[in-house]
């Protein structure tokens, strides 16, 4: 496990809703190639604030990477739907480009 896990991890036990840790964590995880990690703590990250849109998009990406194009596919179009109902236009943006680039 990197430092940077490690830290990141400490600072989730004194506020273990911190999305801004889990997502870390999980992108530190799928740097590592550690999809089956990142794709769990991407998912934490989304239970916790479903408006979190580039956790949806990390995760296809780990989907994708992981040889899964389909449910990478569920969780662009989940991920798109969040993006529109929150109204973040950029994340919207690179969901619609990614579901585009795996369709």
């Amino acid at each position: 496990m990197t430092d940077r896990i490690s830290q990141l991890r400490n600072l989730l036990e004194s506020q273990p809703d911190d999305t801004f840790c889990l997502y870390g964590i999980a992108m530190e995880h799928a740097k590592a190639g550690r999809y089956t990690e990142a794709i769990a703590h991407f998912d934490l990250t989304t239970e916790i604030d479903p408006d979190y849109c580039y956790a949806y998009y990390h995760k296809a990406r780990c989907l994708v990477d992981a040889g899964r194009p389909d449910e990478a596919r569920t969780t662009l179009e989940t991920g798109l739907n969040q993006a529109r109902s929150s109204g973040d236009i950029h994340a919207e943006g690179e969901i619609q480009a990614l579901l585009a680039e795996i369709s």
